[in-house]
């Protein structure tokens, strides 16, 4: 019995034939006109098949909107397994959405570009895997069944064949992505890419991998590593735009009412760091703005009276001070917190879950590597710490020999300096642990 899943694509089956070919293509042809879209389409819209072993393996392609030549390429797969790309191209990353009230007058549903799609900023193949999703089928009844090793095998065959079709895509840096039960084939094709690579296997994929090619070492790096140097520049220019002490509030440069960029720069003149200037502050709001109320206040002459402040010792006060003479001599601590173990102690240490500074994944690691060494045991695992029934964060706690204890908390929605952003629930979780209360 026929579903109605199969005949939707059916139905987009036959009218993407309409659209571009009287006979089907196996391999990538321009698609100009979509059934449902008013016009032609805004974007560069490639499908076709790629035959590998007794599959043909279907695909949407979807050239970069910004500079193809630079951008990346992503291979996209999406979860179920079984869910088509389809899928992914129309609901979640690609430049195409459904008209919905334009939809609701009968007929065929009506397309519309989508504004925000991750092809702005890269090239994405859309692939229909395993064999039997979406268009992707088998041409022998051996072939149909597929699993996991298979899926990934299939998507590297096929990946492989694409670029040597598409060599203008091998110079860019390469990526693998994908939603749901994807995030079990995506490590695996990566996993032969790098195999694939190692071998000399040709073509050669422009695979991005700053932990593989630094060796986990982001700091002191070697000049001559230059796969290591492209790929932290690739990541410097993904990250230069993000506020790094609170990922999702906007990013402002330091400033002080004195400093006279703080009225001269806009956000047009870097888009990535900007400066605020008080008439602004409520319709596009940083946090920098209420940092330089700080200077304002502190440097008003009635104030340092009312503090007692001795005169002329501070020519300007600043909230913070980036011209202090400082050296950095102690590399890491842990060595220290190591040695701390062997005594009674209480520790709590807490991160927000937004902080880029020092993220709660590199604070974990620290941690595990201090229990590794130290032997402490594991005495309350992960779990969520409420205030007013909700998550205020998620917590765990070690200890060793009934003396030394530890405490880890984040804090949900956090920044770098965790309590600035959350007072409330840090209050809470402080005033427990002090109180010996479980937080």
């Amino acid at each position: 019995m026929t579903t109605s899943k199969q005949l939707i694509h059916f139905f987009i089956l036959l009218f993407l034939a309409v659209a571009f070919s009287p006979v089907p293509s196996y391999s990538g042809e321009t698609v100009d006109y979509l059934p449902g879209f008013s016009g032609k389409l805004p974007f560069n819209l490639q499908t076709g098949y790629i035959k590998v072993g007794d599959s043909e393996m279907f695909y949407y392609f979807v050239e970069s909107e910004g500079n193809p030549k630079k951008d990346p390429l992503l291979l996209w797969l999406t979860g179920g397994p079984g869910c088509s790309s389809w899928n992914s191209l129309v609901y979640e990353i690609g430049p195409l959405e459904f008209d919905l009230d334009a939809s609701l007058e009968g007929g065929l549903p009506q397309l519309r570009s989508y504004e925000h799609s991750w092809t702005k900023s890269a090239s994405i193949i859309f692939l229909d895997s395993p064999v039997g999703t979406g268009f992707s089928y088998s041409t022998t009844q051996e072939g149909w069944p597929s699993s996991d090793t298979k899926a990934a095998d299939e998507a590297y065959q096929f990946l492989m064949q694409w670029v040597v079709e598409n060599p203008q895509y091998l110079d860019v840096p390469f990526f693998v992505g994908g939603d749901g039960y994807s995030g079990i084939i995506v490590p695996l094709i990566i996993q032969l890419v790098i195999k694939g690579n190692e071998a000399g296997v040709q073509p050669h994929l422009n695979l991005k991998n700053a932990k593989k090619y630094c060796k986990k070492n982001y700091v002191d790096v070697d000049p001559d590593n230059t796969q290591c140097v492209l790929a932290l520049d690739d990541y410097e220019r993904c990250v230069r735009g993000i506020w790094p002490n609170q990922i999702l509030e906007p990013k402002c440069t330091l400033g002080s009412p004195l400093d006279d960029r703080w009225t001269r720069r806009s956000l047009q003149e870097d888009p990535n760091e900007f400066i605020l200037s008080v008439p602004q502050a409520s319709n596009l709001w940083c946090r920098d703005f209420n940092y330089t109320l700080s200077d304002t206040w502190a440097n008003d002459e009635a104030v340092q009276d009312a503090l007692h402040i001795r005169k002329g010792m501070v020519s300007q006060w600043s909230r913070c001070n980036q011209t202090i003479s400082y050296t950095k001599n102690i590399q890491s601590v842990i060595q220290v917190h190591q040695n701390l173990t062997n005594y009674n102690l209480r520790l709590l240490v807490y991160s927000g879950d937004r902080d880029m500074v020092v993220t709660f994944v590199g604070v974990v690691e620290w941690i595990k590597s201090i229990k590794n060494s130290a032997n402490l045991t594991l005495s309350d695992k992960w779990r969520p710490w409420f205030v007013d029934a909700q998550v205020g964060g998620y917590t765990r706690k070690y200890e060793k020999n009934s003396a030394y204890y530890l405490t880890y908390a984040t804090v949900k929605g956090g920044g770098h300096t965790a309590a600035e952003y959350y007072r409330r629930e840090c209050s809470e979780m402080f005033g427990r642990w002090v109180s010996h209360y479980p937080l």
